[in-house]
């Protein structure tokens, strides 16, 4: 069985962005998530997030629209809601790892879950590894 992930919303763009630097690799490890039916668990931020990565980088809200819908559909994905328990881990993590508040919501998402949290956002490869298990796509 293939162990869950929760993937940050900077590799669902960058999947998606063909101009992002790490657009090959988000695309394949994306390819490869949806082809091994590997669980994905993340907040419900991340359509939000998605949804204004790609309507203010690219000046088109229907491409943000139309991925965010796509997500929802994506196989094997469970989005959790941002409750007290999930905000309360993510204040601890963003205070002791020096992180954003969105950034520290993923990670509390991961950690509460067990899973390896996927990432291309630099801090949360430095700083989480003693936390949670983070990567990069590959």
């Amino acid at each position: 069985m293939n162990s869950p992930v929760t993937i940050d919303a900077s590799v669902f763009v960058s999947a998606f962005t063909p101009t992002e630097p790490a657009h090959q690799a988000s695309k394949s490890f994306m390819r490869s998530v949806r082809e091994q039916s590997i669980p994905i668990i993340v907040p419900i931020l991340v359509l939000p997030e998605i949804s204004a990565a790609l309507s203010r980088g690219q000046g088109k809200p229907e491409l943000g629209l139309s991925f965010v819908q796509e997500l929802r559909n994506f196989p094997n994905t469970t989005f959790i809601d941002v409750d007290d328990s999930i905000a309360t881990l993510a204040v601890d993590i963003a205070a002791n790892n020096r992180l954003r508040g969105s950034d520290a919501i993923y990670a509390a998402v991961a950690l509460r879950f067990g899973t390896e949290l996927i990432t291309l956002d630099k801090e949360q490869l430095e700083r989480l590894p003693k936390v949670l298990p983070v990567r990069a796509p590959k």
